[in-house]
């Protein structure tokens, strides 16, 4: 009832002209209907001249297919996939035969192609091909016309298609061809299919390019258009015959494509609805859903070891272009990359990969120095921000990948891609697709798959971003399990404070591509140089350059502290917000800062409450009470307040 309600009536100034638009195009077709002779269709379809006609057309139209799938679809990922100059040229002469006339286009092959021709007489006298009036002929002007929507909507569904995809099967070590195979080309296969099928449809009903070209010898050239194009002259009701063969065919296609030439495919969500996601808490131990690892019963514990290539990767890069920085570490370490949105966290990622122009890592890992190296030979593997699971492979497939693509057995990979699967809980998710998995799930399999890959350097960016609170505490577990045991570098970009803290040795504060602070969690925290670190950690942080008793704060006010920094000097004030006390009157005794404000925001935190307060003459301030001292002093939105902070606990850090 709902949807009904939605309808709109269309205004007539727009339907009238549209149904015309209708009426006009079916009208030629209802023609062909009525003036078809049904009692003679099998008489007609049947003679041997129109059978003799239909095999050769089927013979051209499938040649012309297989020369369009060899050159069109390298042409499709060109133009969608590598930037150079002229594209728009080259785009321009792979649509050219959409718009030129048949016949032109004819003249045009005669010209470049016969024996008179530019290509012609070396054809002939290199490889004794003549093509013009031979079915090669014919075969090359179907494919001339008809390459274009293969071209077309390949090109389309290829930019469509998210580029981490295959960045991420190269950071698994996953050559370009292979990667071209085996991901990209099943991805766009819906396009691929409909480019296909347009492609032969349109080789199939080819007349003026093949008959000025080819010309019309019967048995050679005359394919079923050219055959109508003479029952025409003598046998008119033959021909109206023929031609409704033709036209169920061109429907045929047309109602199997299912609207996917317009850009509204329907199969990739029917087979999504098919199996719908599973809960992210699944029953491990439910019979339907455990798969046998070798042990019975899928273990509820992880392994205290996971298979990994044995080694030992100390990073050293040193980054030129938008970032700026150079980075050490040794075996084993966990570096945290923290900063605000444009810091240049994910930049740094793809310099180490080798994926973007606008940064350079000269990159060492161990005694190898991999700069010169693609990424699929740097042994670099990444988790993107979204997962990028391929959505053609199982889970179990996705995770053995990367295996499979440095050339592990098939069975082996399989084996330890389930034991990485089964360490991060979604064991028995093994044969479910990307699709029917929770966006936890999902990036719990997308972790398995980059640890399963044996890195030498592992790129995490925000991996635990799309679990929840439960979850993401157990993967955190297990992913520092892995990473005490990994001989490597993990460098992990996030905005979880925890994450940071509890999962990183060392934490890398960017600010516009370059390094603002690179120390350890502890340290960052007591001493955070980013006013956004500071918030991110949950503490007030006010900049500011030093006075003679404290603080001139740079978005106004003062701040009076216990121990001072030369005067002049650029400082950020660190507050914690369980030491600003919350008055609904002035307070007296000792705070140096005092300020009235206003409650703008309430939030709860565990067990105690965030109070946003806006004071006058301050900077936004945020303190930490428990609820029931907000209830008793009866905090709410709007409230006005007071807020102290003694001197004392402010801490200064010089910028």
């Amino acid at each position: 009832m709902s949807r009904l309600r939605t309808r709109t009536r269309p205004p007539l100034a727009l339907a009238i002209p549209a149904l015309l638009a209708v009426a006009f195009l079916l009208m030629p077709l209802v023609g062909i209907l009525v003036r078809t002779q049904w009692s003679e269709l099998g008489t007609h379809l049947g003679s041997p001249g129109v059978v003799e006609a239909l095999k050769l057309s089927l013979l051209v139209s499938l040649w012309a297919l297989g020369l369009s799938l060899l050159l069109g679809v390298p042409l499709a990922w060109l133009l969608a996939r590598v930037p150079f100059k002229g594209k728009a040229l080259v785009r321009s002469l792979v649509l050219l035969p959409m718009v030129l006339p048949p016949t032109v286009g004819g003249v045009a092959l005669l010209l470049g192609f016969g024996r008179r021709g530019l290509l012609g007489p070396w054809l002939e006298d290199s490889f004794g091909i003549t093509l013009p009036f031979h079915t090669s002929g014919a075969v090359v002007a179907a494919t001339f016309v008809a390459m274009p929507f293969l071209v077309i909507s390949l090109e389309g569904a290829l930019g469509g298609l998210k580029q981490s995809y295959e960045e991420t099967a190269a950071s698994l070590g996953a050559s370009p061809v292979r990667v071209f195979f085996t991901v990209t080309l099943p991805m766009v296969a819906p396009g691929l299919i409909a480019g296909a099928a347009l492609t032969w449809a349109r080789a199939l009903g080819e007349f003026g390019a093949t008959i000025t070209f080819a010309g019309n010898l019967p048995g050679t050239t005359q394919t079923l258009p050219l055959q109508v194009y003479l029952l025409l002259q003598d046998r008119p009701e033959a021909a109206t015959s023929v031609s409704l063969l033709l036209l169920a065919i061109a429907m045929g296609v047309l109602i199997a494509l299912r609207g996917r030439w317009t850009g509204t495919p329907v199969a990739a969500r029917e087979a999504a609805a098919a199996a719908p996601p599973v809960p992210d808490e699944a029953p491990a131990a439910a019979p339907d859903t455990v798969r046998d690892t070798g042990s019975g019963s899928e273990s509820a514990a992880p392994p205290e070891s996971a298979p990994h290539e044995a080694g030992h990767w100390p990073l050293h890069a040193t980054v030129t272009g938008f970032n700026q920085l150079t980075l050490a570490a040794e075996p084993g370490t966990t570096i945290a990359v923290v900063g605000e949105n444009g810091a240049g966290k994910t930049t740094l990622l793809r310099a180490l990969l080798g994926l973007t122009p606008r940064a350079h890592a000269e990159l060492r890992l161990g005694d190898a120095d991999v700069t010169a190296l693609p990424p699929h030979k740097r042994q670099v593997a990444w988790v993107p921000q979204d997962g990028a699971l391929f959505p053609h492979l199982s889970a179990l497939a996705n995770t053995a990948y990367g295996l499979r693509a440095r050339g592990v057995a098939r069975a082996d990979a399989r084996r330890e891609a389930q034991a990485w699967l089964d360490r991060l809980g979604v064991g028995h998710l093994a044969q479910r697709k990307p699709a029917q998995l929770s966006g936890g799930q999902a990036q719990r399999v997308a972790l398995a798959r980059a640890l399963a890959a044996r890195p030498r350097l592992l790129l995490l960016d925000e991996p635990l971003a799309a679990l929840d609170q439960t979850t993401r505490a157990r993967v955190r577990h297990t992913l520092r399990t892995h990473l005490a045991g990994f001989g490597g570098v993990c460098l992990i970009v996030t905005h979880d404070p925890v994450e940071a803290v509890s999962l990183a040795d060392r934490v890398l504060v960017l600010a516009d591509g370059r390094t603002l602070q690179d120390a350890p969690p502890a340290e960052v925290s007591r001493h955070p140089r980013s006013p956004w670190v500071a918030r991110m950690l949950g503490r007030n942080a006010w900049p500011g350059i030093a006075s003679a008793d404290g603080l001139t704060l740079a978005e106004g006010g003062r701040l009076v502290v216990a121990e001072a920094l030369p005067e002049g000097a650029q400082a950020l004030a660190i507050i914690a917000p369980e030491a600003v006390s919350v008055h609904r009157e002035r307070p007296g005794g000792s705070p140096r800062n005092v300020w009235p404000g206003t409650v703008r925001e309430i939030t709860a935190v565990g067990s105690r409450l965030r109070v946003l307060i806006a004071p006058g003459g301050a900077p936004d301030l945020v303190a930490e009470i428990t609820p029931e001292a907000a209830s008793e002093l009866g905090i709410v939105d709007g409230a006005e307040v007071w807020t102290s902070v003694k001197a004392t606990e402010v801490t200064l850090v010089r910028l």
